[in-house]
């Protein structure tokens, strides 16, 4: 994969800003983030705006706890059930570089029997990625750094049990590299129960840097009251950023849970909220 290898560093310095934050009750300065974090000021500013695209400054501004509660009010993104409900099958989605196919409901029944999944480990934006995909495209896409390797393994093959595994990244790095850097075609092989591909799919219409509510994605797919099977699909979904979890929140402005860790949720939105107003 052509992304740099330096990014894992870089959420790990992000996931220590994250913690320095939360525990200060006021925003701290440039050189205050700096010192806590043994860099200096300029090494520390160059860092985050080669990551990110801002300064420090303004990037500690959407690791605040209050970042979800801003987004609802300013970038609350409204799903049309028109849009989201049906199945589409395959088609261009995801700002034109994501090419989707949904697997039959007879096909996930058989628990991926008859499949074989390639795999592999991959640097990200977001630390360390488990990427998983078969021929027609990512399968599987997880994030292992807030609970290491053997958990996010175990988690991914647990969803496919009686497919056969490979380890062989280079089968799957053109998917991963585009789904990382936004260049080329990112094929998606979605595996999952009809209810779980539409609230999958309803996802997919909102845009990088925006949000919406489980309750939203509840009334899109035409079922409003169903908001906690919602919840829990969302928690399903297998293939993490490119399949965006992530922009779902409570209608609170709570962020909810997400399946890989807190730290890498807010990351992630902090991350395209920083992008989209750079």
């Amino acid at each position: 994969m052509n992304a740099q290898p330096e990014s894992g560093y870089h959420y790990h310095v992000m996931r220590r800003a994250i913690d320095l934050i939360d525990g200060h009750d006021a925003a701290l300065t440039l050189e205050e983030l700096a010192r806590e974090m043994g860099m200096s000021a300029a090494h520390f500013q160059r860092l985050f705006s080669q990551w990110v695209g801002v300064s420090p400054k303004r990037y500690q501004q959407y690791l605040t706890l209050g970042h979800a509660k801003a987004l609802l009010a300013e970038r609350f993104t409204t799903l049309e059930a028109a849009d989201a409900a049906g199945l589409s099958g395959t088609g261009r989605l995801h700002d034109l570089f994501l090419r989707w196919e949904a697997m039959s409901p007879g096909d996930f029944a058989r628990g991926g029997d008859g499949l074989t999944i390639h795999f592999g480990w991959f640097d990200s934006p977001f630390g360390e990625a488990l990427a998983m995909g078969t021929d027609r495209g990512l399968c599987g896409l997880a994030f292992s750094e807030e609970f290491g390797r053997e958990i996010a393994m175990a988690d991914m093959r647990s969803r496919w049990p009686k497919a056969a595994y490979t380890e062989a990244p280079d089968k799957i790095a053109g998917w991963v590299d585009a789904a990382f850097g936004g260049r080329g075609e990112a094929a998606v092989h979605m595996i999952g129960a009809p209810f779980q591909i539409k609230v999958w799919e309803a996802l997919l219409q909102i845009p990088s840097g925006h949000v919406t509510t489980y309750s939203e994605i509840a009334s899109a797919i035409g079922n409003p009251r169903a908001v906690r099977a919602v919840g829990t699909a969302v928690g399903r979904n297998p293939v993490s950023y490119i399949i965006p979890c992530h922009r779902a929140l409570r209608k609170s402005g709570a962020l909810g849970g997400y399946h890989w860790g807190l730290p890498v949720k807010r990351a992630i939105l902090a991350w395209e909220g920083a992008r989209a107003d750079g």
